[in-house]
């Protein structure tokens, strides 16, 4: 499967929302808490790891 920036974003987008999902369902926080601090925080990280991911194949590609 070729990834675009269309495919990256829905997949992203997708497991961002199924993991606050089942935080959300999870007694273990609060749903107000999952909302605003552990999905913000998973985005910023998730989009960290992207950055990441996509420059080392960028490096890996010309190397």
């Amino acid at each position: 499967m070729e990834f675009d920036l269309q495919k990256t974003a829905v997949v992203f987008l997708a497991l961002i929302a199924l993991g606050t999902l089942a935080l959300v369902a999870a007694p273990m926080m609060t749903t107000q808490t999952v909302l605003m601090m552990v999905t913000p925080s998973m985005l910023v990280f998730g989009l960290v790891c992207l950055l990441i991911g996509v420059k080392h194949g960028e490096w890996r590609a010309t190397h």
